[in-house]
């Protein structure tokens, strides 16, 4: 099974991450592939190298290439994969029939209150500068763009994450049972 996850930043994608994980899930992120991109270059991976690393890549390689190389290096096994940004990942995650997309969202003033907690480097300082970058992410201008109210429209499923963990993996375990 092909899990694949979709949100806004600090939606609590990464909780549902450890929760497949932890079922025995391997854990990709279509930013991996990004970061090990970067990284060949010598360039940090803040938050805006990501994405323009990313749309670099799009434009190389087209819409649904990150996505394409973490297909490559699954191999078919069962993976839960975070970050998907474009309709064009979906897409080419689709080509395995047992893939189910899932998109995690919250409020936007709880997601403002983990990224502020979580203090990754390259997240923005404010509340205000946190939303002029999801701003930024929301449609793309261009194939090699972020776009993820297009790519959260092609969710098979939604996952309201405003409560506490119980209830997020109540919400989980009947998805797996819906999907099973």
């Amino acid at each position: 099974m092909l899990i694949g996850l979709t949100g806004r930043n600090a939606s609590g994608k990464t909780t549902v991450v450890e929760w497949f994980s932890e079922r025995g899930f391997v854990s990709e992120s279509c930013s991996d592939s990004i970061r090990t991109w970067l990284a060949e270059r010598g360039v940090e991976a803040t938050r805006e190298n990501l994405i323009e690393g990313g749309r670099e890549l799009r434009r190389q390689g087209g819409g649904g290439i990150l996505a394409e190389m973490l297909l490559e290096r699954l191999n078919g096994r069962d993976a839960v994969i975070d970050s998907i940004r474009t309709p064009a990942e979906v897409d080419a995650l689709r080509k395995r029939e047992d893939f189910v997309l899932i998109e995690v969202v919250a409020d936007p003033r709880i997601r403002w209150a983990r990224a502020a907690a979580r203090s990754r480097p390259g997240d923005p300082s404010s509340e205000a500068e946190f939303m002029e970058s999801e701003e930024r992410e929301l449609e793309a201008t261009d194939h090699a763009g972020q776009a993820l109210i297009a790519t959260a429209a092609m969710a098979d499923f939604k996952i309201e994450n405003d409560g506490d963990l119980g209830a997020l993996g109540s919400r989980l375990n009947q998805i797996m049972s819906d999907i099973s």
